[in-house]
């Protein structure tokens, strides 16, 4: 499991080794970004030393770009290698109902569309292929911090937790100042979301093996069904050519379609012809 020293995963440390005792192990990632932060990784590797739970430190390095972006995907990428090296079955982070109720209003607030307004998922793949499991979407943030208390352990407190230069942390702000809120109900929401989600995405399979064929250099799409059906055919069309645009990029690229005309996108040429979609690979351009 990722314990980063903060309550909420170091509440579930203690749940998970109360009721898997003996059957698992602890990482830590260690961003670099505050000074304090290899002291709390050795928090922590005490604390599983104590409990008799194997940890590691993982310290990474961070590319240029948004810090927060940046971390994310370092820490993923560095926990996927951890399990896969320790063969471990999944990964458990500590995601509650309070970060599930954020992350929805801060996509509502950025226009998401419905894979974003899902929110976390309960189980989805890291890098490596094996899971990422979020146990305690159930739980509020108050009930992980008492489990701490209850235990005697002072957690970390990272400042960039409140820091308003990040969404989340204005987020939380006013939800804090909102009390008529409730973020369980809104995480329920997000979980029903997620289910459409599913459901919309063996609809999108389906339409895309009875409608697409290939072609020489590309693919023929006709389209059918309203245009979040189509909107997921065609983004799949364009993964297949090796395209990874922006959502609304792929928006844009299906009005105009649906409109009768073309577009190059992320190197990809797509144009209707009859009552057909065509995509293909842009030719590569001459130099000289």
């Amino acid at each position: 499991m990722a314990v980063s020293g903060g309550p909420d995963s170091l509440a579930l440390l203690l749940l998970a080794h109360a009721a898997l005792p003996g059957r698992v192990e602890a990482a830590t990632v260690d961003h670099g970004l505050r000074d304090e932060s290899a002291a709390e990784a050795a928090m922590v590797a005490g604390l599983c030393h104590r409990l008799g739970i194997e940890h590691a430190t993982l310290p990474v390095a961070l590319d240029d770009g948004n810090v927060q972006d940046r971390a994310r995907a370092a820490r993923y990428a560095a926990l996927g290698a951890w399990v896969e090296r320790r063969s471990l079955d999944a990964l458990a982070t500590a995601h509650h109902a309070d970060d599930q109720a954020e992350t929805l209003l801060m996509r509502l607030n950025r226009g998401s569309g419905l894979s974003g307004l899902a929110g976390i998922r309960e189980c989805a793949p890291l890098p490596c292929g094996r899971p990422v499991v979020r146990p305690l979407l159930a739980w509020r943030r108050a009930e992980l911090s008492a489990v701490v208390e209850a235990a005697g352990i002072t957690p970390v407190d990272d400042p960039s937790n409140r820091d308003p230069a990040y969404d989340r942390a204005r987020i939380r702000q006013a939800m804090a100042a909102a009390d008529w809120l409730d973020p369980v109900a809104i995480a329920t929401s997000a979980r029903l979301l997620a289910e459409a989600e599913v459901t919309i995405a063996a609809i999108a399979d389906d339409a895309f093996a009875r409608g697409v064929s290939r072609e020489a250099g590309g693919f023929r799409y006709r389209p059918e069904g309203p245009r979040l059906v189509r909107y997921r055919v065609v983004q799949r069309i364009l993964q297949a050519l090796s395209a990874r645009p922006r959502g609304g990029q792929v928006a844009a690229l299906v009005e105009r379609l649906e409109g009768g005309g073309a577009a190059n996108l992320a190197g990809v040429m797509a144009r209707a012809e009859g009552e057909a979609w065509l995509f293909a690979r842009e030719a590569p351009r001459r130099s000289g």
